[in-house]
């Protein structure tokens, strides 16, 4: 139960829902008990008057007390109806209070949940995969929710009765009772055994589930590379098998819970058995009436729910149990980037580096190596360098995604991690080299991160992105949906609607990282030409492969394994005959090639 204690909180805030949900529960359960000592009186009104009824064969009076009879039995039965309608009712209300608090739970739960996610770096989600990432904050959620609604209803409900039940009975006749709870003890002891296998086997079922809907989540992701290179078949024998893992899991559980309830019904059952020979005796020797009987045999009876339910209860808080752990190791988790000061300060756009190094955690790939370079505020800076040679690492530490093992990064002679992020993100325009368009119209992608934007501001940053007749081309143009990650569009289109949602921005400091790389020499020169009117003035970084693309840049970076060992402008780099000049001879070479 120490994993369930995080809910704690949540008892706390909705008391005024479990409160009257414990009242209610009470009320229903006195309803629930009290027919049966009516039911006990009806019994010795039926045995008794049986007994005067045939004393009075042949006399007039015997339909006198025929009438009496039925009458009692009929009011004894109304009683009875009564009683129990009263118990649905307040039984409608227990639930109304307490699946309701666990409704709003959940609610609460899914919210924390999302925004400790989104609170986290980029090398959390680097480390976890999607589908667990998911399965945490709805399956797992979800069974939390049936521990603080169904679960604790049921168990406060067995709670009250079994207490209300026994009094009731020792009230009657102690030896009786004694007989009748006897088989108590078994149970008790069969549920400590049952629910330490529940346990094991509930976290096996989470966690194998967790890893199936990380296979298909990421499958579907990718299945145009499936069917590009006809996997279908395999990828379908890989999903058989981890779903045969999972099944072998559920179907070793449910093996535990089939033997766990028909052992409750034969207690129970025992329980019956010796009510009647027990209470025969006692009624033998006077101790008891024959209605106490009936009253014992109903609150045998209405002991197999509750004892029946212990056990649906136990496997509900054991999988809550088994799913908090797993929701508490994330919310436990603290992000790998903090903000000392947390200072929110107008962006100018200066950038400076000083001795900064970065080496991936979830990796230990070491990408920068004292790394110290200046932007200063108006500048057009480029970055080149072949595959791996730490670029869009340079990108994400500006852009403050993970913090720096050593070094400082400035912004206007400020560290960087002593910004407020959000504050500082936000005047930032950042195009990754991964564009991810989400399935949602055109103008919601491209005006995704601004919340107040016109239909004109959606167009000029679509014209500025040289997408604009593109969109226009399609049927419903702006409104037109687009598939997951983009889909209904190619791959140049998604990365100029890409680069129009961080123009619509008006950034202070702009980042491209490799986003033209799939649209045409053309294309490119439009938007560079748009690029350099719309941010005169401010700060832009352009990640590149194509020298083309970069010539113009107030200052070239080349880096090599993770250290800049060029820097200067496009001609200043020439003649110096390096890195820098090789990869511009080589690129002239290949485009000769091509033209030829």
């Amino acid at each position: 139960m120490k994993h369930l204690r995080f809910l704690n909180k949540y008892f706390y805030k909705y008391k005024w829902w479990i409160i009257p949900g414990i009242f209610f529960v009470i009320i229903s359960n006195i309803f629930g008990v009290i027919p049966a000592q009516v039911i006990g009186h009806a019994f010795n009104l039926i045995t008794e008057n049986i007994e005067i009824y045939r004393l009075f064969e042949g006399f007039e009076r015997r339909d006198i007390i025929y009438s009496i009879f039925s009458n009692s039995l009929f009011y004894f039965g109304l009683i009875v109806l009564v009683l129990y309608l009263l118990r649905g009712l307040f039984l409608f209300f227990m639930r109304q209070t307490i699946i309701l608090m666990s409704r709003h739970i959940e609610f609460d739960m899914k919210n924390e949940i999302y925004a400790h996610y989104q609170k986290l770096s980029l090398g959390f989600y680097r480390r976890n995969n999607t589908g667990d990432l998911m399965n945490r904050a709805t399956e797992d959620v979800n069974r939390v929710r049936m521990y603080v609604g169904p679960a604790i209803m049921y168990a406060i409900n067995t709670a009250v009765l079994f207490v209300l039940v026994i009094y009731a009975m020792f009230s009657v006749n102690n030896t009786l009772a004694i007989f009748c709870l006897l088989p108590l003890p078994v149970l008790v002891i069969i549920i400590y055994f049952v629910n330490t296998m529940i346990n094991q086997k509930s976290e096996q079922i989470q966690e194998q589930l967790s890893k199936l809907s990380s296979f298909v989540q990421e499958r579907f992701s990718g299945i145009r590379v499936i069917k590009s290179y006809v996997r279908e078949a395999h990828t379908k024998e890989v999903f058989a098998a981890e779903s045969h893992g999972y099944k072998k899991n559920a179907m070793s559980l449910v093996k535990v819970q089939a033997l766990f309830y028909p052992t409750m019904v034969l207690l129970v059952g025992l329980s019956t058995i010796l009510t009647v020979y027990v209470g025969g005796r006692q009624v033998i020797s006077g101790s008891i009436t024959p209605g106490n009987i009936a009253e014992f045999i109903v609150y045998v009876n209405q002991l197999t729910f509750p004892v029946s339910m212990l056990g649906w209860v136990t496997t509900l808080i054991q999988r809550a149990s088994a799913s908090q752990k797993r929701i508490n190791e994330f919310l436990q988790l603290k992000s790998d980037i903090t903000s000392k000061d947390n200072l929110a300060l107008p962006l100018k756009g200066n950038i400076r580096f000083e001795n900064v190094s970065f080496t991936y955690p979830d990796t230990g790939i070491e990408a920068i190596r004292d790394v110290s370079f200046e932007i200063e505020n108006g500048q057009f800076v480029a970055i080149i360098g072949r595959t791996g040679s730490g670029k869009s690492t340079l990108a994400n530490l500006i852009m403050c995604m993970y913090d720096v093992d050593s070094g400082t990064v400035k912004i206007d002679d400020t560290p960087i991690n002593t910004l407020n992020l959000q504050h500082y993100r936000d005047q930032i325009g950042f195009v990754p080299q991964e564009v991810f368009l989400f399935s949602d119209t055109i103008k919601n992608n491209i005006a995704f991160g601004m919340d107040n934007v016109t239909r004109e501001d959606v167009e000029t940053a679509s014209k500025n992105a040289a997408v604009y007749h593109n969109i226009v081309d399609f049927e419903h143009k702006f409104e037109t949906m687009l598939g997951e990650r983009g889909i209904t569009l190619s791959g140049g289109q998604k990365q100029r609607v890409s680069i129009a949602r961080a123009l619509i921005k008006a950034p202070k400091i702009l980042i491209f990282d490799d986003c033209l790389s799939a649209v045409d020499t053309r294309t490119e020169e439009e938007i560079l030409n748009n690029l350099g009117r719309l941010m005169h003035g401010k700060t832009s970084i352009l990640i590149a492969h194509r020298i083309s693309t970069i010539k113009n840049a107030d200052k070239i970076l080349v880096l090599d394994e993770g250290r800049i060992i060029e820097q200067g402008t496009h001609s200043e780099l020439l003649g110096q005959e390096g890195a820098y000049a090789e990869m511009y001879q080589n690129q002239l070479l290949e485009e000769e090639n091509q033209s030829v």
